[in-house]
This record gives structure tokens, sequence and C-alpha cells, in this order.
């Protein structure tokens, strides 16, 4: 029963990011909503708003086919235009940021929840439009669902104007870098509560009985819960040998087991592990980490050269970090205080050297950028951390941004505006 709500929950989240799925929900619900809407016809709600509330009512066979006709043709011109301007925001985005951003942009459920409006109000009016009898008398004629057809069209017409607004607004880099920024928080912010409840060590798992992956995918979701149960239930403890969030290939050690299982525990485990084919901000915070840095390396590039889209990335790239440097490169889950599960996360140095490595090669002839990632440093210098190995790679990865710069900037002045800044961080800067 659980292997099968653990399956359902994660088709749920494969399809929720999917464009089409509230579109989908949302058209099905038109089509549920002019049913019901045909049987209350069938028992007199039209007869009765003719006799009490005439104004309400269109009690003409023919204006009512009018007004419906043209309200599904002016609809489904407005979906033909509102999935264009999806598309065009899709293919800027990844033209001009990054393709990571993509799934994104794709699961923004404004968009979705806006072109299933328009679907609903299409479906709805077209089966309305199926039941008129134009030979009829006032009588027979469905004018109150037509009144709801018109509510609903000016509910489109107003979804439509947000639909502009939202679009032109999804598309400024700012508000990407934003999104980004808060959803990574967000799960950083979450993860590092957590670890204030624990206090424990976990045992060494050299000797341990280590068990492979049978699929394939990013690794998206553990069902920690009903691990935490076969531990309980076996008597043993498990190590998670993948990064969360990482691509896991098929016949790789998945995890380690202190004692040896049989194979249905082995297949019971396994099925509490998620796998995906695309990553997701908001259950992997590196990725955060990977999107920023390809928008600040794209901004960078010659074929754009934007230098202030770089800074921007580089101030939420800094908050991030700081945040990041109050976690603890491991993570323990437990019950009862009782720790059962060990995971494996990216450590700290190698979150900053991959985002450096990829920073240094586009920035570093820019001494504006220089300055910026100087400051950078120099402000996470300040900073709590968890531990005191996180300012030894800051002061690593400073000296090689600074290394690099010496090669590529030829200025003498620009030299020693950098020389200024990396003595706050007791660096030298040595230029020949």
């Amino acid at each position: 029963m659980k292997q099968l709500y653990n399956r359902t929950i994660s088709f749920f989240n494969v399809i929720e990011s999917s464009i089409a799925f509230y579109p989908t929900l949302l058209a099905f619900l038109g089509f549920v909503f002019a049913m019901i809407m045909l049987y209350l016809e069938e028992l007199g709600i039209s007869k009765y708003l003719i006799e009490h509330a005439p104004i309400l009512v269109v009690d003409n066979g023919d204006t009512a086919m009018t007004i419906l006709s043209a309200l599904i043709s002016g609809l489904i011109s407005v979906v033909v235009f509102s999935f264009s301007m999806v598309m065009l925001l899709l293919s800027q985005a990844s033209s001009n940021y990054s393709p990571r951003l993509l799934p994104g942009l794709i699961s923004d459920k404004r968009h979705q929840i806006i072109l299933g409006i328009y679907l609903y109000t299409i479906l709805y009016c077209i089966f309305v439009l199926f039941s008129i009898q134009p030979t009829g008398d006032k009588y027979q004629v469905p004018g109150f669902s037509v009144l709801l057809g018109i509510v609903d069209m000016v509910i489109c017409i107003y979804a439509f104007i947000y639909f502009i607004h939202n679009i032109s607004q999804s598309i400024q880099i700012s508000n990407i870098l934003q999104n980004i920024f808060k959803t990574a928080k967000n799960r950083l912010n979450d993860l590092i509560d957590k670890e204030e409840e624990d206090h424990g060590e976990f045992e060494n798992t050299d000797d341990w009985y280590e068990y492979h992956s049978e699929t394939s995918g990013y690794l998206q979701n553990i069902s920690f819960t009903n691990l935490i149960d076969i531990c309980v239930e076996q008597d043993t403890k498990l190590h998670i040998l993948p990064i969360k969030g990482i691509f896991v290939l098929s016949g790789i050690p998945l995890f380690k087991s202190k004692k040896e299982l049989d194979e249905e525990t082995i297949k019971k485990v396994l099925s509490n592990f998620n796998f995906a084919r695309e990553e997701l901000v908001a259950d992997n915070y590196t990725l955060a980490f990977k999107q920023i840095t390809e928008i600040i390396v794209k901004a960078m590039s010659p074929g754009i050269n934007d230098p202030g889209t770089a800074i921007n990335g580089i101030d939420y790239l800094t908050e991030l970090l700081a945040i990041r440097l109050r976690k603890k490169d491991t993570s323990h889950i437990f019950r009862d205080d009782t720790i059962y599960i060990k995971m494996n996360t990216a450590d700290f140095s190698d979150i900053l050297y991959n985002i450096m490595a990829s920073i240094r090669t586009y920035c570093k002839h820019d001494i504006t950028l220089v300055q910026k990632l100087l400051l950078m440093f120099h402000y996470l210098k300040k900073q709590e951390v968890e531990n005191e190995s996180y300012n030894n790679a800051l002061d690593r990865e400073a000296k090689n941004l600074i290394d690099d710069a010496q090669e590529a900037i030829s200025n003498e002045q620009d030299v020693e505006k950098a020389k200024e800044l990396a003595s706050k961080l007791y660096l030298n800067f040595k230029y020949e």
C-alpha cells in the first residue's frame, strides 16, 4: 500500500510540472459543468428566470447561437496567441539565459491555469451550443447557460490581460533570478532547520553491504518515512550514496545497509527512490547554483556580453552562498533521537569550485566583475560558518580568481584596484 502511495505521489509530481496539466484538468471541468448546466436546463432553470428575471436570460435561439459562436471563435484565437507567447517565452529564456530554466518556467502554475480557463470556457460554450434548438420557443433555449458563457468570457478577458502582464514579467532576468533564489533559499532553510535537531554522529559504513540502482534518472525524491520503517523492521541502518538531485545510472551503488537484506526487502527499499528525467530547484538546491552560474556565464559570452545581468547574478549567488555557509556537509535522517539514514550531500568546497571554475573563464578579463567577485568573497568571509573548512575554500577560490585575473588584465590602474580589494581578503596579488 505504501509503495502504491509513493508511486502515486511521484506520478502526480511529474505530471504537475507539465504545461498541459492544469489546462487539461480545467478543460475537463468545463465539460462537466456544461453537463450540469444542461441537466439544470432540463429541470427548467431558464424558464424560472424568464418568469422572474427575464433580463438575465437570452430567450432567442439564433441570438444564443450567434453569441456562443462568437465566443468560441474569439477564445480559440486568444488560446493560439497565448500558447505562442508561452513558446516565445521558453525560446527566449533558453537562448538568452539557460536551457535549464525551462522546467521552472513550464511549471509556472499561473500560465497553466490561465490557459486552462480558456479551454474551460471553450468546451463549456461548445456543449451548450450543441443543446440549442433554433426552432424552439423561448422556454427551450438554455438562456441561463448562455449567460454564464458570457460571464466566463468576461473572466477570460481579464485573465488574458493578467497573462500579458505576467508573461512580460516572467521573461525579465531579475524575476527569473528572484524565483530561483526564493525556491533555493526556502529549500536551504528547511534543511538547516532540520539540522538543528541533529546532534549525533553516524557510524563508519566502509564495511556495510552495498546495493545497486536498477534504474536511471535524476534522484528526485526519497520516502524517508518508509525507509525508516524498514530500518526499524529489519534492525538496520542505511547510507544513501548518490547526492540527491544528481543523475544516477543503472547499476551504480545506490545505498549501503548495516545488515544484509533479502531480495524482498531490497525491492521495498528501491521502491522508495523516485527518479525523474528533469531537475527542479525545489528538490535540489544545488541546481540553483548551477542555473545562476550558467546565467552569469551566458551573459558574459561574446555573443551577449551583458555585464549588468552577470552582476545581478553574482548578487543572488552571494546571498545563497551565505545561507549555504550555515549548512553542514552531511545530512542525517532520524526518528526519536536515533539516526537511521545518512545521506551524502554536495560539499561546500565542491559547490564553490564548480561555480568559480565556470565564472573565472568568462569573467576574469572584466575588472568590474572581478571586483564584484572579490567583494562577494569579502562578504562571505565575514559570515558565520558551520565548518572552518568553508573559510579555507573561500580563500582558495579567491586566490584562484586573483591568479586568473592577473594573467587576463593588462591595465595597471585596474590591477591596483584589484590589489586594494584583495588586501581586504588578506591575499597577495602579485602583478608582474
